[in-house]
Formats: structure tokens, sequence, C-alpha cells
């Protein structure tokens, strides 16, 4: 029963972090987080924990747990190691995807097409993480998709700010050539499409916003 309440509390704190709900620099609080989601303090405590191992929350020596405030320095390395390793992992997991596959991404596609004329970022952060990972775990790795889901979670809470300022309008949708890619099976394609896509959503933006502060 514990570990399927810590099961839950993961999964919630997660979800939050990835569609930008935790703010950088913002304290997140063991008591209210367990009041929230109904649970005691201790699986909490134990999920915040784990996070702050993953660099997706830090804990300030007066015992604060936050998401970490984005610097110019952490944001090139998270975006370095995304275009290092994304493209890489979606060339893994190409041999794995079919037209299924393709069809279920076209959906997603066309509900995050819906959000950004909305201009829901929330809902687009969701989106386009459920887009990116239902291409990744396809691959089934076991050292890659864990060092992705670690970025994920340290860039997410940032951009949600971003896209909160500028709005969704903006953003290139490199998501329909990746899609195209799938279903004529080319990797070099895929592996474009998947670095476009980072370039285009966190590099210009969120490089543009950090040169403004």
């Amino acid at each position: 029963m514990r570990g399927s309440t810590r099961g839950q509390v993961d999964t919630a704190v997660r979800a939050g972090l990835i569609t930008g709900r935790f703010i950088p620099g913002k304290a997140v609080t063991i008591r209210g987080l367990a009041a929230e989601l109904g649970v005691s303090s201790m699986p909490v405590r134990e999920v915040l924990q784990r996070l702050a191992a993953e660099n997706a929350l830090e804990v300030k020596p007066n015992g604060r747990v936050q998401v970490p405030d984005m610097t110019p320095e952490r944001f090139d390395e998270v975006l370095k190691a995304r275009l290092l390793l994304e493209p890489e992992l979606a060339e893994l997991a190409l041999p794995h995807l079919n037209s299924r596959d393709a069809k279920d991404l076209k959906a997603i596609d066309d509900d995050i097409d819906r959000r950004l004329g909305s201009g829901d970022a929330e809902a687009y952060m969701r989106l386009n993480h459920e887009f990116h990972f239902r291409i990744y775990r396809a691959s089934g790795s076991k050292v890659l998709l864990p060092l992705i889901d670690s970025l994920w979670l340290q860039f997410a809470p940032f951009m949600r700010t971003v896209y909160g300022r500028v709005g969704t309008a903006s953003l290139v949708d490199q998501h329909k050539a990746a899609i195209r890619a799938i279903e004529e099976k080319d990797i070099g394609s895929l592996r474009a499409a998947i670095a476009a896509d980072i370039a285009d959503g966190m590099g210009l933006l969120g490089k543009e916003i950090l040169s403004d502060t």
C-alpha cells in the first residue's frame, strides 16, 4: 500500500513539473502537497527527495524545496543534452514504430494544434510531452529514456513560464515531419525533425526570454 501511494504521489508531482504547474523559484511544501493529494507527508517527502536527486527540484539549506531557477548556463546545458540524446533515442525507437503509432501520434498532434490555437499552454505542455514520449518509449531503452525523462523535468517548468509570457502561437510545428519520417521509416528525417522541434520550441524562445532577464 505504501509503495502504491508513493507511486501515485510520484506520478502527480512529475505531471505537475511537466505541465509547469510548479513555478521556478517558488517553494513546494510537503504539507501542502500531502493535503492536496490526500496522503501523509512521508511519501511526499520521499518523492521530493528523489526528484531533488534528479535535479528537478532543489533543497535549500533551510530545508525549503523548490523548482530551481533557470540560468543561461543551465539552460544551454539542458538544451545541448536534449539535442544530443533525443534524436538518438528516436532513432532507436523507429524500428519498433508502425502505422498504428503514426496514427496515434497524428491524433495527439491534431489535439496540440487545437490547444495552440486556443493558447492553452498547460495542455500544450502535457500533449507535447505525450507526443515525444510516445515515440521514445518504443525504444525500450533502460539508459537513455530515464536520462531524457530527467531532462524534461528540469526544463518544463521554465518553458511553461516562457509560453505564459510569449504565448504559443509562434511555435513551429515539426511534429508532422516526424510523423512522415516514421511512416516512411526515414531515420535521417526523424532525427532532423526531433532536433528542429527542440531547437524551435525550447531553443529560440527560451534563449530569447533569458537574454531579456
